[in-house]
């Protein structure tokens, strides 16, 4: 009987690939069209080209011997101007990678989850069901799968009660000349992080940038519209207007206060969790937090 695992971003990949490996079958759901979370990239569409912006995480920080061979098995680069590495092409080849051969349905939510004689169902939005699962882990942010719990699991519902996040609104924009800017902004007031694209190795020489906010601001602005916040955060850099821009909403962008735990393991009930809200830390702390779980739950 195989385990159900809910969520394919670093964590959820990184827990699917290591119970794999040890002959235990898998299958991951996320609601979003591809795999990765936060190691996103989108593309834009400006003067009869396509250009690839990271739009969430920017770059890996590899401290771990696990998480940096991982990476030593990938096309990656140095990006001199933040000091850090980012996989080829995109960052979200990482998790595209680990990703391969897995059975992963995308466009999936979770809605419900069910304890049967049989194992653990589960119900999406349109209405399927799935099942029986061995086990479910939950590897969403840390509100979205507390939400999943409180019906069937009130008390680790409840543990993850603690666990705050801060918000993060990006603002992607191409630009038909480059802009008199330094590669790299940080800490300019409202904005936490900009850079040009092009200054990543490896890719297109066009002009376009990425724009993230402070918490503090994208925390004010949350619910606004998209385009309203492309264009405050637009007015944020001396630039002309785009050729192309979006704006993306990470509600649950970055842990600020963690659970204080590698991962969550109930055997008797078969549920687990991990995520970066678990340890806290960014992207090597939800690859760490999913393999350690999958070490718990294979035994």
């Amino acid at each position: 009987m195989s385990i159900a695992i809910l969520g394919a971003g670093l964590a959820g990949l990184s827990c699917a690939r290591a119970l794999a490996e040890r002959g235990i079958a898998v299958r991951l759901f996320d609601k979003g069209r591809g795999v990765g979370g936060r190691l996103a990239t989108r593309r834009l569409e400006a003067a009869g080209r396509t250009i690839a912006i990271d739009h969430g995480a920017q770059y890996l920080e590899p401290r771990d011997p696990a998480f940096a061979g991982l990476l030593a098995g990938l096309p990656c680069a140095s990006w001199p101007e933040a000091g850090q590495l980012i996989p080829l092409p995109t960052i979200s080849a990482l998790p595209r990678a680990l990703a391969a051969g897995l059975d992963c349905r995308n466009g999936v939510t979770i809605t419900a989850l069910a304890r049967a004689p049989g194992g653990w169902m589960l119900a999406d939005a349109a209405g399927e069901r799935y099942g029986p699962f061995r086990a479910v882990v939950l590897t969403a942010p840390a509100p979205q799968s507390a939400a999943l719990l409180a019906p069937i699991a009130p008390d680790l519902a409840e543990q993850l009660g603690g666990v705050v996040y801060a918000p993060c609104w990006s603002w992607l924009a191409a630009f038909a000349e480059p802009l008199p800017l330094p590669d790299l902004l940080r800490g300019r007031g409202p904005i936490a992080w900009a850079a040009r694209n092009s200054a990543k190795p490896g890719r297109d020489a066009a002009e376009a940038w990425v724009v993230q906010a402070d918490a503090e601001w994208s925390r004010r602005h949350l619910d606004e519209p998209a385009e309203q916040v492309a264009a405050q955060l637009s007015a944020l850099l001396p630039a002309p207007p785009p050729l192309a821009q979006t704006a993306h909403r990470w509600r649950y962008a970055l842990v600020e206060r963690p659970l204080g735990r590698d991962f969550l393991w109930d055997a008797r009930r078969g549920i687990g969790l991990a995520g970066d809200f678990c340890p806290g830390g960014g992207a090597e702390a939800a690859f760490l937090s999913g393999r350690a779980l999958a070490q718990a739950i294979a035994g």
